[in-house]
């Protein structure tokens, strides 16, 4: 049932028997219907996210009304609001299913009883931690220093398959351009 979970982190860490019952009890999977909220703006995130089928997005709304979209996760990926997770603060983000979607959640006070119980898991959460923070620190880097056709052309030459997958609106909202801009893009008209 968790063998998805349990595969991404054998990747980083081994875990005993014992040790997998004790992560197993606190776990449940859960479906989530496309477009339905698992956090939104305001609330206070107490649970992190691992993607077991579909896609998810964090996204903002901004001054103007419009949604944009910061972070996608799709399977095998964790996706949560780690500031509001760990300083108990209010969200200032969304995060949508963008599919029908299965997720493990795991909540902060049981992670935490996980991590004194089984303490080679903050390796793996520590890994996993960096991993998505240097993707975002790329992707800054590509906002800054790319046009949008370059931003599009490089996301679509990495992920291919995702580029199908997700609204076009929501893409070019993550790529920080107008759905309108996509349109000319696909087109060739740009």
């Amino acid at each position: 049932m968790y063998s998805v979970l349990l595969s991404h982190i054998q990747k980083f860490i081994s875990l005993e028997p014992f040790e997998i019952e004790i992560l197993e009890s606190g776990l449940g999977i859960t479906k989530i219907k496309k477009k339905q909220h698992v956090l939104q703006e305001g609330q206070i995130c107490n649970t992190m996210y691992f993607i077991t089928k579909g896609c998810f997005r964090q996204y903002i709304i901004n001054n103007k009304g419009t949604e944009q979209t910061l972070q996608f996760g799709v399977e095998s990926w964790w996706i949560t609001d780690y500031l509001s997770f760990h300083n108990q603060t209010p969200s200032h983000f969304y995060i949508q299913a963008v599919e029908n979607s299965e997720i493990i959640a795991i909540e902060k006070l049981f992670l935490e009883s996980l991590l004194i119980q089984i303490p080679k898991l903050e390796r793996y959460f520590r890994i996993v931690s960096q991993k998505t923070f240097g993707a975002a620190q790329m992707r800054i880097k590509f906002l800054f220093t790319m046009s949008a056709e370059e931003r599009y052309r490089h996301f679509s030459n990495l992920n291919p398959e995702f580029v199908q997958r997700v609204p076009q609106y929501m893409l070019a909202s993550y790529l920080d351009f107008s759905a309108e801009f996509m349109s000319k893009i696909r087109a060739g008209k740009v």
